[in-house]
């Protein structure tokens, strides 16, 4: 949505409110606030009606017990919304009313800006070859043991297994691996049509087909599974201590290396967890979280699926995040390096935002919470500027 008047911007607050809104439509919305409002024709008026009507703003103080605090900060009007909506330390959650300065633009504060991420690949063949799914263009990109790879329209590639008959299988199993850098996302589609989409940093090992009982991957990272229904055969994805064993089911493993835990997320159908002599059933909407020291116990929970596979649908989710967490996800998406200077406050963040947005503009709403980003070329020094102002004790959560 390229422009809003006001009454398109109050019927999709209002979708978002009522919960009716899609992923889509909010990640619009919030793309809006940070990027369309300082260029609309919205008086201040107008801005205001629209802030107040909102049971964003009610909620979000609701969740953290505390009554409106006004708060004036000198950058361009509408910016601040999009960070309570975005990113609120629950340690000093502020509603955030926002005085209009426009001239303090991003590349005034910001000269050494970071885009975001986007499709960004590399698959490498069974024979060491290497080909670059970023720049290699639309078509057939290789053929291996009766199995073609292709490269369709919107980017994906596929993996379609050429046999005579349905009892012919290929000469030989042949595997494959497709790795995403930092500051990329991929979607595959496998022989047998299960859909994986990669997140950044990561990578999935897989036979060019599955033959014999099993359909067996590897995974370091973090992806998406929509894997296609086969009762014949069990689909098993490996990650580290961790495997995950589905017939065919929705569901989301994050297992990057420098995360303490392994979480995975059901989001249909039913998945079996198992990490050494401990295993669990997952049902929809439930996580499991498999321990990475020396007991792997796994627990579980239900969570919000829709925060936990964010990522997939162009959002940036944090759930009682801390500071390093934050910028690790950060580091990923925007394939940055990150230098942390000083101590931080223990301090969560909850929130969303568009993962179309520059990094510049997600260390504005970082900036909000009184951490300072500094960004200079491809490395990010990271420290705390305690806020000069005092707050009030009914501004903490203890």
């Amino acid at each position: 949505m390229k422009t809003m008047n006001r009454k398109q911007a109050e019927e999709l607050i209002q979708k978002y409110d009522s919960g009716s809104a899609s992923t889509e439509e909010k990640a619009m919305l919030d793309n809006w606030f940070l990027h369309e409002s300082q260029q609309s024709a919205f008086t201040e008026e107008d801005h205001k009606f629209l802030m107040l009507k909102s049971e964003i703003w009610r909620a979000t103080m609701k969740q953290a017990g505390l009554a409106p605090v006004a708060r004036k900060i000198r950058i361009g009007l509408w910016t601040g919304i999009a960070a309570a909506i975005a990113l609120i330390t629950l340690s000093a959650a502020l509603l955030i009313y926002i005085s209009s300065n426009p001239s303090h633009g991003v590349n005034e504060q910001y000269a050494n800006d970071v885009a975001p991420g986007g499709n960004k690949a590399t698959l490498t063949l069974a024979d060491g070859k290497k080909i670059s799914l970023t720049e290699a263009e639309q078509g057939n990109l290789a053929l291996q043991a009766g199995v073609i790879i292709t490269k369709l329209a919107d980017g994906k590639i596929i993996y379609s297994v050429i046999a005579t008959d349905e009892s012919t299988e290929p000469a030989g199993i042949m595997v494959n691996t497709i790795s995403t850098p930092n500051g990329g996302k991929y979607e595959v589609i496998l022989p047998d049509g299960t859909k994986v989409i990669l997140n950044s940093a990561s990578s999935l090992t897989f036979p060019t087909a599955f033959i014999g009982s099993e359909r067996e991957v590897k995974l370091d990272g973090e992806a998406y599974f929509e894997v296609a229904k086969d009762n014949k055969k069990r689909f098993i994805v490996n990650s580290g201590i961790q495997s995950v064993e589905v017939l065919g089911t929705h569901f989301n493993i994050n297992a990057y290396d420098d995360e303490q835990r392994i979480k995975t997320t059901l989001v249909e159908g039913s998945v079996k967890v198992s990490a050494g002599q401990y295993a669990t059933l997952l049902v929809p909407g439930q996580q499991s979280v498999t321990g990475r020291d020396g007991t792997r116990n796994i627990s579980k929970s239900y969570v919000d699926v829709e925060k936990e596979i964010a990522w997939k649908n162009g959002i940036l989710s944090f759930e009682q995040d801390d500071v390093k967490s934050v910028m690790r996800k950060i580091s990923k998406w925007y394939d940055v390096a990150i230098e942390y200077s000083g101590a931080f406050p223990d301090e969560r963040f909850f929130g969303e935002i568009s993962r179309q947005s520059n990094l510049s503009e997600v260390a504005r709403i970082l900036e909000l919470n009184n951490i300072h980003l500094e960004i200079k070329g491809k490395t990010v020094k990271v420290s705390y500027v305690p806020s000069t102002s005092s707050k009030s004790s009914s501004n903490k959560i203890n």
